[in-house]
């Protein structure tokens, strides 16, 4: 795959991302019909989904990934490095989104700057 198809399909799956995070956010953690419903009958899957989600803000844990994957995107070279890049940079997009943004921020900053670096030539083995 080219690097410019993959830099394309990194912003839709980035886009994607976002707008799925917007979505959670707004539908389902922010939205008063929720609240209201899951103080009723806290069984419902919507309801669980919701808690889950709090659970995860609350001790960050997309952030946290995202922030371990840059991290190791900064050492690993080639596609796995470039791979872990795009992991930590959709991860801390849905951070930001929701909440975390003090750790996710770094995460993105990282993954970027790993996305952007150039690829070193390989050197011939003889």
């Amino acid at each position: 795959m080219s690097r410019r198809l993959s830099v394309i399909m990194l912003l839709i799956a980035a886009s994607l991302c976002v707008a799925g995070s917007y979505g959670l956010r707004f539908t389902l953690i922010e939205n008063d019909h929720w609240l209201a419903a899951c103080v009723q009958t806290p069984q419902r899957w919507a309801c669980e989904l919701r808690v889950g989600l709090g659970w995860l803000i609350h001790v960050r844990l997309l952030a946290w990934s995202a922030l371990l994957a840059a991290l190791l995107a900064q050492v690993f070279p080639g596609r796995w490095g470039w791979r872990l890049a795009a992991l930590g940079l959709l991860l801390g997009l849905s951070a930001l989104v929701l909440y975390s943004a003090s750790l996710a921020v770094f995460a993105v900053v990282l993954g970027l700057l790993r996305l952007v670096r150039r690829p070193r030539p390989v050197a011939e083995v003889v």
